[in-house]
């Protein structure tokens, strides 16, 4: 098994709770108040702006080609779920400018930013894959039951393929740069623990 799919099954149980979280059912039956959801939406552009910047790090330590064409392709797809959060500024009157970002906002940043500036690819990666996987994993679970049209943008986002194929193309960089170590599975749990948290303080 790769260390990606390694990974991820050893935290199966953080995957597990952040689903079943009031906040992400709320996303897939139409329940997840309004303002929730705004809070949501202004909370993870300030954090996808430090998501990217992260993985410019990523592309900055890169040892090859290929790595510099993954790192973009996937900053090309943060810009894409930003345009996503955009096109709610016109429908929920969110605004996305001089977000002050919760605390366990600026845990996550924090502590993605922090494993960057480090310049260890490998554990950087570790910290950051589980966004992607857990993000798929959300979208596509949820799609497989009728999804209220309130926030069927949302989850068809994240359980398209395109998606799903980032969330791929990013565990393969895992799986090239890291090695099964304490940190790499320290910095991959954490990540899962800042994304439960996230949604926790928006709801």
């Amino acid at each position: 098994m790769s260390l990606a799919a390694t990974l991820w099954q050893a935290n199966a149980d953080w995957a597990a709770k952040i689903l079943a979280h009031p906040f992400v059912q709320g996303l897939g039956d139409g329940s997840l108040p309004v303002a929730d959801f705004k809070s949501y939406v202004a909370q993870d552009a300030y954090f996808l702006d430090a998501f990217a910047r992260a993985y410019a790090f990523c592309l900055a330590h890169g040892t090859s080609r290929e790595d510099l064409f993954g790192f973009a392709e996937l900053i090309a797809g943060v810009v894409d779920e930003l345009k996503l959060h955009k096109s709610y500024t016109e429908k929920l009157q969110v605004s996305l400018d001089d977000v002050t970002p919760l605390p366990a906002t600026s845990a996550y940043t924090g502590f993605l930013l922090h494993a960057a500036r480090q310049g260890q690819l490998g554990e950087t990666i570790a910290g950051m894959t589980p966004c992607m996987r857990l993000y798929a994993f959300l979208g596509q679970t949820l799609a497989k039951k009728e999804v209220a049209p309130a926030y069927a943008d949302w989850v068809k986002t994240y359980a398209d393929p395109g998606f799903e194929a980032l969330a791929v193309r990013l565990e393969e960089l895992l799986d090239q740069h890291a090695v099964d170590s304490p940190v790499v599975r320290a910095n991959y749990r954490r990540a899962m623990e800042l994304e439960y948290g996230f949604f926790d303080a928006n709801r």
